[in-house]
C-alpha cells in the first residue's frame, strides 16, 4: 500500500482527476452560495423549473436534514476526519481514474460544507427540489450536498462494478 500511496500522490494524472474535480466542485459550490445569498434576500424565491426546482436561501446549523443543531464542533471534526479518509482512499485508488473523480466529488462536498461551518457557523443552502410537494421533500440543499449524494451513489455503483485489487491478486491465473 505504501508504494501505491506514493505512486498516486506523484502521478500528475491521478492528482489531476482527484484535485481538479475537488477544486471545480468546491468553486461551483461557493459561487452558487455567494450568488444565492447575494440575490435572494428577504425570503425571495426564484422558480428555476416551475414546480420542480426553485431557489431560496436558508441557513442550516445542523447536518443532513437539519439534524443535530448546535453540534458545530462535532460536524467540523467529522468533516476533517472525512477529508483524511478521502485522501486515504485516493492513496489506494491505484489507476482507477473514475474512482479518483468520485473521490474528488466527495472531497468538494465535504470541503464546501466545512468551509461554511467554519466561516459562518452554519451551512448555506438554496436549492429546493420538488417545492410543489413540500411534504414529500421539504428539504433545501446546496451544490456540496449534491456532490456528496451523487458521489456516494457513484461510489456504491462503482463498488458493485469493480473488483477490489486484493481479490484480483488472490485469483488463480
Amino acid at each position: 500500500m505504501a508504494n501505491m500511496s506514493a505512486r498516486n500522490f506523484l502521478s500528475p494524472l491521478a492528482l489531476t482527476c482527484f484535485l481538479l474535480t475537488a477544486v471545480a466542485g468546491f468553486a461551483l459550490d461557493q459561487w452558487s452560495k455567494r450568488a444565492a445569498f447575494a440575490d435572494l434576500v428577504d425570503g425571495r424565491r426564484i422558480e428555476f423549473i416551475p414546480g420542480w426546482v426553485e431557489f431560496e436561501v436558508t441557513e442550516n446549523p445542523g447536518a443532513v436534514f437539519g439534524i443535530g443543531k448546535g453540534q458545530r464542533t462535532l460536524f467540523i471534526g467529522v468533516s476533517v476526519a472525512a477529508v483524511v479518509f478521502i485522501f486515504y482512499l485516493f492513496a489506494g485508488s491505484d489507476r482507477h481514474r473514475h474512482y479518483q473523480i468520485i473521490l474528488g466529488m466527495l472531497l468538494a462536498g465535504v470541503l464546501g460544507n466545512l468551509y461554511d461551518r467554519v466561516r459562518f457557523g452554519y451551512v448555506r443552502d438554496m436549492i429546493h427540489a420538488l417545492p410543489q410537494w413540500p411534504k414529500l421533500f421539504p428539504w433545501i440543499f446546496n451544490v456540496a450536498d449534491s456532490m456528496l449524494c451523487v458521489g456516494v451513489a457513484l461510489m456504491i455503483l462503482y463498488s458493485f462494478l469493480h473488483e477490489p485489487p486484493a481479490a484480483k491478486e488472490t485469483q488463480p491465473a
